[in-house]
């Protein structure tokens, strides 16, 4: 019944048992309880997890590939993962956030005077003067970092790399945050040079390796994300970084907005349906033979398997749904479907517990906390 999700798919030159993927994810969680979570979605019978925003420079936000204590959890992860039959992928991310910037907020958010709903758009606000204003010294520094840290994430075991583009790729990408008037700015050339010179390195240093590519793309009319591509800009983009050397697409909507709008919830305005990004993969279809990764609220296994078998998408990404049910593939694939705890998109302990810095967590969780009481 469902004999295209459930079958083997060369992904980019990483071969994957099925078609389902997990989806990068800030968790926020202890390292003990995301290793945990981590082998309950690989032992619940995903292809590949991507461990989401793996810093490429020394000193960035979680885990760092150049520490011992950050390389020994890595190792642990991928061992982890691996031990359940699944592959794993680090998501390299450069922040664009200022941090200079961020200290005159830290009172504001230590007091609580400052939420994370009103920390956010604070943050925007300096991605531009930020990414305008970095030196051409500190953009080549960071794009070969890409490289650096690929070699290390690959000698920890990963079998891919993705890289992010949203954050600094996705803000280099974009005029509304890129007003640079060098070779890094301008035309949408120039705009897509820094995510270019980012796979370039990987490349590069790993000829063979398997390099997926975030591709964010920005929405108008309405207007929807910030950073990203515009959807009229992917025929200069796609092209522009297959060449650099990416194998696979993971295609989805810019961020630097409401996170409602990425991680959108059933009744958004614009993003309510199901597969509610589908329609930017179409876009990139038509300019690459890449296979192309979709993502945005896919819970219904009917529904994942039709836009599979129809050709639409190679492989499809959930998050919040691997985190309602784990076990959502092998259900599948064993005929349980009518057993899974499908993700209700209702955002209270997924999105809603990483801004309470609770982490991310499910509703679920607490039905099955009853249950076992």
């Amino acid at each position: 019944m469902y004999e295209t999700l459930c079958s083997p798919v060369n992904y980019g030159g990483l071969t994957l048992k099925n078609r389902i993927i997990f989806a990068p994810t800030s968790m926020g969680l202890p390292r003990q309880e995301l290793l945990e979570r981590m082998r309950a979605i690989a032992a619940g019978g995903c292809a590949m997890i991507i461990v989401g925003d793996v810093p490429v420079l020394p000193h960035g936000f979680g885990p760092s590939l150049y520490s011992r204590k950050g390389a020994e959890f890595y190792r642990q992860l991928v061992e982890t993962v691996h031990g359940e039959g699944c592959k794993i992928c680090a998501q390299l991310h450069q922040s664009d956030s200022d941090l200079k910037g961020m200290l005159r907020y830290v009172p504001g958010v230590l007091t609580g005077r400052i939420s994370q709903a009103e920390l956010r758009p604070l943050l925007n606000a300096q991605v531009g003067p930020y990414i305008t204003g970095l030196p051409e010294t500190k953009i080549q520094k960071i794009t070969e970092a890409f490289g650096t840290a690929a070699e290390r994430a690959v000698a920890l075991g990963f079998d891919m790399v993705q890289v992010h583009g949203d954050r600094m790729c996705g803000s280099f990408s974009s005029t509304v945050f890129n007003h640079r008037t060098d070779a890094y700015g301008g035309s949408a050339e120039n705009r897509a040079r820094f995510a270019v010179e980012a796979v370039s390195a990987i490349r590069r240093r790993l000829p063979d390796l398997p390099i997926d590519y975030k591709l964010a793309v920005r929405q108008e009319d309405p207007h929807y994300g910030n950073a990203g591509v515009l959807e009229s800009e992917l025929p200069v983009f796609v092209p522009l970084l297959e060449q650099a050397g990416v194998t696979s697409f993971h295609v989805t909507l810019a961020n630097h907005g409401d996170l409602g709008d990425t991680i959108p919830p059933k009744n958004h305005p614009a993003f309510g349906a199901q597969g509610c990004f589908l329609k930017f993969c179409d876009e990139v279809r038509a300019l690459t033979t890449k296979p192309i990764c979709g993502v945005g609220g896919l819970t219904d296994p009917d529904f994942v398997e039709a836009q599979l078998a129809a050709g639409r998408i190679h492989c499809a990404a959930m998050s919040r749904q691997l985190i309602a049910d784990p076990a959502w593939p092998e259900k599948v694939r064993t005929g349980q479907a009518d057993t899974i705890h499908r993700c209700v998109r209702c955002n209270k302990e997924c999105l809603g517990g990483m801004m309470a810095h609770r982490g991310v967590h499910c509703i679920y969780e607490k039905t099955e906390r009853k249950e076992h009481s």
